[in-house]
């Protein structure tokens, strides 16, 4: 998943602990993130490559920007009701100039549709495993905006890491179920390498928000957000993808109430790993990325078990059918 922003530690930690042992609070913040993220991913997957409705109304949402929208009004709203509400209402104004805000934002954007639209063409277990090669794009960002330094260690790994994904693209299924060409996998992936190099960008200049200015997470997940809501309702009017996902929606109610549990269990997702250090975070990651993958797995293999008792079903109906014709008797096909 695209996140929103990056939190940061020290929020998370302000205050009186919830938990007398580093031990627990770190299982809880584990449950929590792997929790919410596997739920994000199973309805992120479901939105946008399961069909709603049945037969000849059968639609499959294909407007991503409004995912986006959804996602930024929700983390906007929750980091502004947990200012108030921790009385922090100073933090409700703009701390960076707005164009830094802007910059984390449409870097965002661009990630969370690109990630979005690669589930047209792509499985989601592509998806997920191609997020693992993200280390290539933050180190090259690294590199230019933070002046870091990376050892041979570090390439070595990246490389390792990148060519593993790289192995599991080129010899195991791609194609999303929802994809109209056979061809379009390779599309996705690119899509998939717009979204790693956005995302990079995203979080390394966050970094650097948080070093050069005095802010909290929640500050910079507010005003990141509005920009972010700014930029995709913009998108939606200009690209008439608004009045046909509204359309979609009359049609298809259900599909709203599955966007908005989207969008609250990725703040949520986010409220839990902003709570570990930084290593625990991505032990966090590497065992929601597991999940989603075996859960994908998991629902492949029931929507191919009942496609086939379906199609076992409609042989059984046509045998007999048959057999009825030979036999001289009229009958009515069902299929």
């Amino acid at each position: 998943m695209s996140k929103a922003v990056s939190t940061k530690t020290g929020d998370a930690q302000s205050g009186a602990p919830l938990f007398k042992s580093d031990a627990l609070h770190l299982a809880f913040c584990v449950v929590g993130v792997v929790g919410s993220l596997l739920l994000y991913g199973v309805l992120q997957e479901r939105i946008m490559t399961i069909p709603y409705g049945e037969g000849a109304n059968a639609d499959v949402f294909k407007y991503s920007l409004f995912l986006v929208f959804c996602n930024r009004a929700v983390a906007a709203t929750i980091a502004a009701i947990t200012l108030v509400v921790k009385g922090r209402t100073d933090e409700l104004r703009p701390v960076a100039p707005i164009l830094s805000y802007a910059s984390v934002s449409l870097s965002n954007v661009v990630a969370t549709t690109c990630q979005y639209e690669a589930l047209k063409h792509v499985t989601f277990a592509v998806q997920t495993l191609g997020k693992c090669a993200k280390m290539f794009p933050v180190m090259i960002w690294g590199y230019f905006i933070l002046k870091k330094r990376y050892t041979m260690r570090d390439v070595a790994l990246a490389v390792c890491i990148t060519g593993g994904c790289f192995i599991f693209f080129m010899t195991g299924n791609t194609i999303s179920r929802v994809a109209q060409d056979k061809n379009s996998s390779m599309f996705g992936v690119l899509l998939m390498m717009g979204y790693l190099s956005a995302d990079g960008y995203t979080s390394t200049f966050q970094q650097k928000m948080f070093k050069g200015y005095q802010m909290t997470s929640y500050n910079q997940v507010l005003y990141v957000s509005l920009c972010s809501l700014a930029l995709s309702s913009f998108g939606l009017v200009t690209s008439g993808q608004l009045s046909s996902t509204l359309a979609f929606i009359s049609r298809h109610p259900d599909a709203l109430s599955a966007m908005i549990l989207l969008s609250c269990a990725s703040s949520c997702g986010e409220q839990h790993t902003a709570a570990p250090g930084s290593r625990q975070q991505g032990t966090c990651r590497r065992k929601r990325s597991s999940c989603c993958c075996i859960n994908s797995s998991t629902l492949a293999t029931r929507d191919r078990l009942r496609l086939q008792a379906r199609h076992s079903v409609w042989t059984a109906e046509l045998s007999e059918q048959q057999q009825q014709l030979l036999a001289g008797s009229p009958t009515t096909c069902t299929l």
